[in-house]
């Protein structure tokens, strides 16, 4: 079966490290290429997450410029593609993965999560599009220009975007760049669902009603994201997962649970893969792109048809794609 990944982390600990990481295989990060190829990979969306303050302390690290950053970590990929022409090409639309398909490839994704290098600026959003980021993370855990976070306080869970927010959002949705609203506050979400003219997706999000994380989606919002086109993105990070967001343990079992209500709230096309590979920590059944199939077993023997998994593994997200990227 092969799969579309909404959302790792991998690119961070690649960019932020000492060392020469190699992207095609190595055992510092649970993703790779030859680990993706070994899964059945389709594409693998790579996310450029701008470090916190507390991130560039916590690795005893000088805090980088964001933009110096990005290209960094957008060298690094394309440099690390360039290598391993055989196994994995760039893609900026549908018709590019469908063409790195037939041509036996692989296809990787640029993103950014957090939208606060965009600092106000429509030309920073043309810039990064030029780059190659198809997708934007509106908000990582702060405020930025774009608007709020998801937050256990409860006034700013309900602040929406700021007016240059809108702004961004119809031009995104002009150039061709999908918005993600994982990370956003509800407030934001909100405001989303009723500025954006395209589907919007939420890349690494869960169901509020199995696990109450402020990071998670309550029903109405997954029946909206549905109704606009979008998808969800399951997450496999444990706080995300458990109703206790204590808990440190990401199981296929609660997986599989998420999922279920998310199809029965949503229906069958909302529902796609957002991993959090290499940004997430604790006990994980899936802590291996290439065990990805597993969850697709699971749910083989939870009684989905290969049809229902096949939505989930890739077609749901390459619809959005090809409705959104250009």
């Amino acid at each position: 079966m092969k799969f579309i990944d909404l959302h790792c982390d991998t690119l961070s600990i690649l960019a932020l490290s000492d060392e020469e990481i190699s992207l095609k295989s190595n055992d510092k990060t649970s993703v790779d290429f030859e680990r993706l190829k070994k899964g059945n990979a389709l594409a693998q969306f790579f996310a450029i997450y701008l470090p916190s303050e507390a991130t560039y302390e916590r690795l005893k690290k000088e805090p980088m410029d964001d933009d110096e950053y990005i290209l960094k970590s957008v060298k690094i990929l394309k440099e690390a593609i360039e290598e391993n022409p055989d196994l994995i090409a760039m893609a900026y639309n549908a018709e590019d993965i469908k063409r790195n398909k037939a041509e036996g490839k692989m296809s990787a994704i640029l993103t950014i999560e957090d939208g606060r290098s965009i600092e106000g600026k429509l030309e920073k959003i043309k810039q990064y599009y030029d780059l190659g980021v198809r997708l934007i993370t509106l908000t990582w855990n702060h405020e930025n220009s774009l608007g709020y976070p998801n937050s256990k306080d409860p006034e700013i869970m309900k602040k929406g975007l700021k007016a240059f927010g809108i702004e961004a959002i119809e031009y995104m949705n002009d150039l061709g760049i999908i918005v993600d609203v994982s990370h956003l506050s509800d407030g934001g979400f909100y405001d989303v669902a009723r500025v954006s003219k395209r589907p919007f997706i939420a890349s690494h999000s869960n169901a509020r009603a199995i696990s109450p994380h402020q990071r998670n989606l309550t029903d109405e919002m997954i029946k909206i994201i549905s109704d606009k086109g979008g998808v969800v993105g399951l997450n496999f990070c444990p706080p995300f997962l458990n109703q206790d967001a204590k808990g440190q343990d990401s199981t296929i079992e609660l997986m599989v649970k998420h999922l279920n209500h998310i199809r029965n709230v949503g229906g069958e096309d909302v529902i796609a893969l957002g991993s959090d590979l290499d940004g997430i920590g604790g006990n994980l059944e899936i802590d291996s792109c290439d065990k990805i199939p597993l969850l697709f077993k699971a749910l083989e023997k939870a009684g989905w048809s290969s049809r229902l998994i096949e939505k989930l593994a890739y077609e749901n997200a390459l619809r959005v794609i090809g409705d959104v990227m250009k």
